[in-house]
């Protein structure tokens, strides 16, 4: 496994996220060392489900206004219908989506979380995949859908849903383990 201690990741969510699509990919940063920290529109816990029941809630390390874009070495958007339409609206959300974009680091999103891409207008001529029930919503952005477990394009990885996790989290890791260390 990669040594990933060198590394900061911000995972962006709020309430309604897909629990699991986001305690597995933190979980498997973690085991390779990152420094992973949960920010969200405001402070306290988030609300996770699994599918449509509630579950865990999670503690927010940084609000959205306290982080920078600068201050992570990647993104990890996980997926929950609420969650992605929620944060998909958000003008701060997708400025540090933008910000992380254009400084070229690693951006993965799975499940709904490829809204939140599309709403920030990054999507047109990107391959992708996402939650089946999203595919025109990329191709009406100009992106090219693709039904894969995970596809990785650039600098961003994306994933359908979360029996896909084992693949997300593979490619996830491979990204940031190519990355150079922090200066």
């Amino acid at each position: 496994m990669a040594d990933l201690s060198r590394l900061r990741v911000a995972v962006l969510a709020t309430d309604g996220f897909e629990e699991t699509e986001l305690t597995e990919p933190m979980r498997a940063l973690q085991q390779a060392g990152a420094h992973v920290e949960i920010i969200a529109p405001a402070a306290g816990e988030i609300q996770a489900f699994r599918h449509h029941d509630k579950s865990v809630r999670v503690a927010v390390d940084r609000t959205l206004n306290e982080a920078q874009p600068n201050q992570y070495d990647a993104l990890v958007l996980p997926g929950g219908t609420f969650n992605a339409d929620a944060l998909r609206v958000d003008p701060k959300v997708q400025a540090f989506v933008r910000n992380m974009h254009q400084s070229g680091k690693p951006i993965a999103a799975i499940c709904h979380a490829p809204w939140i891409l599309i709403s920030t207008g990054l999507v047109k001529g990107r391959t992708l995949t996402s939650y089946h029930t999203l595919q025109d919503d990329v191709r009406n952005a100009g992106g090219r859908w693709q039904d894969r477990e995970v596809i990785v394009e650039g600098n961003w990885v994306t994933s359908r849903k979360p029996d896909d996790l084992p693949a997300f989290n593979r490619e996830l890791l491979n990204q940031l383990s190519a990355l150079p260390g922090r200066v």
